[in-house]
Formats: structure tokens, C-alpha cells, sequence
């Protein structure tokens, strides 16, 4: 399928038309043109509302993942040691981009079905580790749960660990962020999520603390940050800069701000109420352990024991509707709705619970009625 019908997918998602319209204009080259890096700092102080920081942000080519290895490469050596907080498969799996760089990770891992709400145990790897980093996914997409940034952040504070490197990329531009007051170091986001644009571009904002550790490594490649640390200018980006992509993230967050955050936040939660009492309506059971971690921008279900994940997901298909399944562990065991950015909206809600629930119906679930 190259288009949804009702796109649910927990990214990328859906694009709203005025940013796929920033696609279509024939910019000239970036590398010449004043206008381009002024766009840039205009984008990054929409940016600064976003993930509340004042840091210098790093906007790279490449979809999220140039973010998170680049903020790895940039600060760590071999040798250094990293506590990783992990609860998911992407948890896990940024301690193992740490450890393929040669650093020492001790990986404090809970259940996939859980958020890392036991601090205890979080303390007490720093204080044994003493690390360099510690690593926290913010939201981890495919169980659908919200880790606590605020609280892991005030432990690497007490502890005085030099960097936190936090992955924002399911979260931003879909719940509150403050980046600043949370003491993240390296706070890493992108474009496909919430912010309902391309995946094209990923963000870090960088503390300044960092930033002298990024200078003291002094990582050479195409993801490093260090050539982002000095102000935008023209001729002065590492490589060609996209500036179609730029200035789609531009618009992008000026639909936020245009909408108001708070109103932004609120339609998120509203939206992800909506789908978690409805799939619940229907008898589906929802995957993470304590409802109080359920992510606001994707719903993460157990899939029922009749009913296999190919099954399912050919029977939404055939209706013109996608979800997302899991990974890992979690593969064939858990479905994803993904109502971030464009996608938290009343009419996808009302049409995907609509859908699903002939879908199920089809493969012989006896599911409740649900009323939209």
C-alpha cells in the first residue's frame, strides 16, 4: 500500500499538507544563500518551545537514528562507562549502540510491560558505575510506555554524572517537555513522530556542559555534532544542508505553536483517553502494567490469543487501515495505535475503532459493541 486510508501507524506518520507544500518549492542552494541559515535559527527557537531549553540545538540530515548515534560518538570513548535505564527495545538497543563504540554499559533493565518508576535500583547503578552517561528512552514506542525523565534526571544530577542522554523522539511535539529543568544533556528527537513531517532530520539539544565534552572527544564523521556548535552561517554546515526539510520542520512547529501547546498536549491525551477506553470497550486488554505509564501518543495492545498478528493486520489492511505491530520480544504478541501529531485526531479515532472492530469481528473475536 503506498497511502492509508486511516493511517495509524506510530510513525512515520501522516504529513499535514502545509508541510508537504514546504517540499515543493524550488529552494537554491543552501551552502550560498543567507536566507538558509536563518531559517535555521528561526527553526530553532520554535524548536527551544518545544523541548523547553535554551541549549544550542543541532539540526542533522538523516532520519532520528543520525541523531542518537551521533550524540553517542560525539561524547563517548572506549573505555567509558554509561548506565543504560532501559524498558524496552529501544533501551536495549542504545546500549548496545554504546557498547559498539567500546564503552563499559551496565544496563538496568525492567520489563518490556513496565516503566523505570523503581529509582531505587537506578541510584544504586550509578552509584556502583560511576559513570559517564546515563541513558533513558523517553517514550519507548513499541510497549507504548512514558519512562520518568524528570526523576532519572534528578538522580544524574545528585550523582553528578557528566551526561544525560535522552531519546524524546516518540514524545516531542505530543506531551510537555522540559528539557532544561530535567537536566538532559544530549535530548534527542526527529521529524516522522508527532511532528508529523519526513523522516529526514534529527534534533539534539545540547547542554553546555556537553558541549565541551563533544569538544574534548573531537568525533570526526557525518553524524558528529561538534560542527553544529558554532551559529548557523552561510557556508558553514559539514555537509549540503536540506533545506526542504528545514523549512517543512519550520512549518511544522509553527502548527504547534499556532495551535498552542498546552491545546496540543491536551488533544493528545484527549485522543489517547479515547482509544485506550474504546479498545478496552472491546475487550482487548492494553499492554503496559500500570495504566498511569500509558504513553499519550501510541497505545500498545496484547493481542488476543485466537488471533494472530499477520491475521490482523491483512484483515486492517484490506479496509484501508495500518497499525503498527512490535519488535523483539514483543513480535506477533502486541499491536500499536499510533495517534501522534497529524494523527491524534477525533475522526481517525472514530474511523480506526470503527474498523478494528469489524476487523475482529471478521476473524472471530467476539468483541463487545463499542458506539464511537
Amino acid at each position: 500500500m503506498h497511502t492509508y486510508t486511516i493511517p495509524l501507524v506510530p510513525g512515520p506518520t501522516a504529513v499535514r499538507p502545509e508541510v508537504l507544500a514546504a517540499y515543493q518549492v524550488n529552494y537554491g542552494s543552501a551552502d550560498l544563500e543567507p536566507e538558509y541559515p536563518l531559517l535555521y535559527s528561526e527553526t530553532e527557537i520554535l524548536l527551544h518551545n518545544l523541548l523547553g531549553t535554551g541549549n544550542r540545538i543541532a539540526i542533522l540530515s538523516g532520519e532520528g537514528m543520525v541523531a542518537l548515534w551521533g550524540a553517542l560518538k560525539s561524547t563517548l570513548c572506549p573505555g567509558d562507562r554509561v548506565v543504560a535505564v532501559a524498558t524496552g527495545f529501544f533501551g536495549f538497543g542504545i546500549a548496545d549502540m554504546a557498547r559498539a563504540i567500546g564503552a563499559h554499559v551496565d544496563t538496568v533493565d525492567f520489563g518490556f510491560d513496565e516503566a523505570a518508576t523503581d529509582l531505587d535500583r537506578v541510584a544504586d547503578a550509578i552509584r556502583r558505575v560511576r559513570p559517564k552517561m546515563v541513558t533513558l528512552v523517553h517514550c519507548e514506542t513499541p510497549s507504548g510506555i512514558i519512562n520518568p525523565a524528570a526523576e532519572v534526571g534528578a538522580l544524574v544530577r545528585e550523582y553528578d554524572v557528566p551526561l544525560y542522554y535522552v531519546d524524546v523522539v516518540s514524545s516531542l511535539g505530543g506531551m510537555a517537555l522540559e528539557t532544561d529543568a530535567w537536566g538532559i544533556d544530549l535530548c534527542l528527537g526527529a521529524t516522522q513522530k508527532a511532528l508529523s513531517s519526513l523522516p529526514d532530520l534529527g534534533i539534539v539539544a545540547v547542554s553546555d556542559r556537553a558541549w565541551d565534552i563533544i569538544e574534548a572527544v573531537n568525533y570526526q564523521g557525518y553524524d558528529a555534532l561538534l560542527p553544529f556548535r558554532a551559529p548557523p552561517a552561510v557556508g558553514g554546515f559539514p555537509y549540503t544542508p536540506n533545506w526542504h526539510a528545514l523549512a517543512a520542520l519550520y512549518t511544522s512547529c509553527s502548527l504547534l505553536l499556532a495551535e498552542g501547546l498546552t491545546a496540543v498536549y491536551a488533544r493528545h491525551e484527549a485522543i489517547a483517553r479515547r482509544w485506550r477506553e474504546s479498545l478496552e470497550a472491546l475487550g482487548l486488554t492494553l499492554f503496559p502494567r500500570d495504566p498511569a505509564t500509558n504513553a499519550p501518543t501510541v497505545t500498545a495492545v496484547k493481542l488476543p490469543e485466537t488471533v494472530s498478528w499477520p491475521d490482523l493486520d491483512a484483515a486492517l489492511r484490506r479496509r484501508g487501515m495500518v497499525v503498527g505491530g512490535s519488535y523483539g520480544p514483543l513480535a506477533g504478541q502486541v499491536f500499536r495505535v499510533g495517534h501522534m501529531g497529524a494523527q491524534a485526531s477525533e475522526a481517525l479515532w472514530h474511523e480506526g475503532i470503527r474498523t478494528l472492530s469489524a476487523a475482529l469481528r471478521e476473524l472471530g473475536l467476539p468483541v463487545n459493541e463499542v458506539t464511537p
